[in-house]
């Protein structure tokens, strides 16, 4: 694995370079964990009679505890990352299909644009088309992330 002196230097990325995470399962205990921390207590997510009669027929997984398994699940791939200064934005942030507990998942990400900045502690902005995938092949979210790099 490649240390921090290893990583991509902004002038260096090139459009198109793609990502692809190892997998991780949504487990129950992430759920209401995720709903302690949050307080997002809602029954869409934690309640098995609620949602009995919805279409997925179960508890789902919080957008917002996806949407940070996406980003943890890049941030453990640093090494196949350029010289990262901050998480800079999300853009186009969609939630197109539920996650039940014992779902897998992983990320996918792909270079798409990059744009010079004049900032005192990076040297541009990335922007990923990234998505989170269900071991299924089905698309759980959609985003453009956007990362500050020196």
């Amino acid at each position: 694995m490649a240390d921090a002196t290893d990583r991509i230097r902004f002038a260096d990325l090139e459009i198109g370079h793609e990502v692809v995470t190892h997998s991780r399962t949504i487990t129950e205990a992430d759920v209401r964990e995720f709903a302690g921390v949050s307080g997002d207590f809602n029954p869409l997510h934690l309640s098995e009679s609620y949602t009995a009669d919805l279409p997925f027929g179960e508890p789902i997984a919080h957008g917002a505890l996806l949407f940070a398994v996406t980003t943890g699940l890049l941030w453990q791939y640093r090494h196949e990352r350029p010289e990262t200064v901050a998480f800079y934005g999300v853009d186009s942030l969609r939630f197109t299909e539920p996650v039940t507990m014992g779902t897998t998942v992983h990320a996918e990400s792909e270079l798409i644009e990059k744009e010079p900045r004049d900032h005192p502690v990076g040297d541009g902005v990335a922007r990923y088309e990234t998505r989170l995938v269900t071991d299924g092949g089905t698309v759980a979210i959609s985003c453009e992330l956007l990362t500050l790099v020196r």
